[in-house]
């Protein structure tokens, strides 16, 4: 019986996840959650998984819970900050699932990572804005870093029992999002409501407005980087609009591996939570024959974000953590209406642009490059 504790139960991710443990109930116990504000699923999850402890962010919403689970004695109630790294080292869990959002991530994940608990990474975030951190203090105690994006869970599958000195390159395969076939002037009337609608998953909003502007892609790139420790220059991004195949790696005598399946995010889920098992669960399988598989070169000029995470990731240093907090800011602005859709790739550059990059050694000095470039976004968004 594995034992997790999931970062963002009531998101996409963590619902899923929690889906996958229903599957394998002998396998898989829950015992500690941590959300947002969606107090009422939480309720829920806490009645049904009976865990050691849950938390919430804000303090009001944590006594409401009390009062609902007053009859529960098993299930201790945390909020805030320091609820959410309760949860990240509940001494009971051997892995923490860290399925939240955004920067917001990061320390919770280094928390976990301190505590000597595996990590199923679904919060590229923390890989993007700290990977030399991340990656280094998991080497250090001897942590597992398990991929849960589809594309590097693909990865990761195609170089099981390979000499990562054979590899070419990483391929990493994108839908294109649903502005694929749009020519720029037409994006120029992007909607909140349009850039929501993604022909493929179903993912959470502020991830799917990344797919629709090919950031989530270029911040892949930057985990790639870190999770595969390869140069940049043998990744590669490919438009794969079918989203069958989730990722390739090319080896040096030319033969091509590519993890295949259905684009449910449960596949990839299921396989770091279960991990090196591959047990029947309740996603359908991929029906064969399968129609035409295309590929196409991403169109950077119509997605500027996907060569400025390149730029970012090369650049190194705090670079990465202020392309992401830069682009959380604008998509959260485009989101309310306060930019328009177009505009999300000019605030980002201009953020970089204004960027003095530097090395880091700690995570402060990541979360002060990371409020910089906040508060440097915000002010873009506010002049419109």
């Amino acid at each position: 019986m594995k034992q997790i504790a999931i970062l963002g139960s009531t998101g996409s991710i963590g619902r899923q996840a929690l889906q996958v443990i229903d599957d394998f109930p002998d396998f898989i116990r829950p015992v500690a959650l941590a959300a947002g504000s969606n107090r009422e699923l939480l309720l829920e999850q806490a009645k049904k998984y009976r865990p050691l402890l849950i938390s919430i962010q804000k303090k009001e919403d944590a006594l409401w819970l009390r009062a609902e689970l007053a009859g529960q004695r098993e299930t201790k109630i945390y909020y805030g900050r320091e609820g959410m790294l309760a949860v990240a080292t509940c001494h009971a869990a051997s892995m923490v699932l860290t399925a939240v959002s955004g920067a917001a991530g990061l320390e919770p994940t280094l928390a976990a990572i301190r505590a000597r608990k595996d990590i199923a990474l679904a919060n590229k975030e923390s890989l993007v804005a700290a990977g030399a951190l991340v990656t280094s203090q998991a080497r250090r105690r001897g942590v597992k870093i398990l991929p849960v994006d589809s594309e590097h869970s693909a990865v990761w599958q195609c170089l099981n029992g390979e000499d990562p000195g054979d590899v070419a390159r990483v391929i990493l395969t994108a839908s294109g999002g649903p502005f694929r076939c749009m020519k720029r002037e037409e994006m120029i009337g992007v909607t909140p409501a349009m850039a929501l609608q993604h022909p493929n998953w179903k993912m959470g909003p502020k991830i799917t407005v990344d797919s629709a502007t090919l950031m989530n892609k270029g911040l892949e790139v930057i985990e790639a980087r870190w999770l595969f420790d390869l140069p940049y220059d043998k990744i590669k991004v490919i438009i794969h609009p079918q989203s069958i195949i989730h990722s390739m790696v090319e080896f040096n005598d030319g033969a091509v591996m590519a993890q295949l399946g259905v684009p449910d995010m449960r596949l990839p889920i299921q396989y770091a939570l279960l991990y090196p098992r591959r047990l029947e669960g309740s996603v359908t399988g991929l029906q064969w024959p399968i129609d035409a598989l295309t590929f196409e070169e991403p169109d950077v000029e119509k997605f500027p974000l996907l060569a400025l995470a390149f730029e970012a990731g090369r650049t190194g240093g705090t670079m990465p953590a202020v392309l992401n907090a830069a682009n959380e800011v604008a998509v959260k602005a485009f989101l309310t209406g306060e930019i328009a859709f177009m505009d999300i790739p000019q605030i980002v550059e201009q953020v970089m642009q204004s960027h003095r990059p530097r090395e880091y050694d700690s995570l402060e000095e990541v979360l002060e490059a990371d409020r910089w470039a906040r508060r440097r976004a915000k002010e873009l968004c506010t002049r419109g």
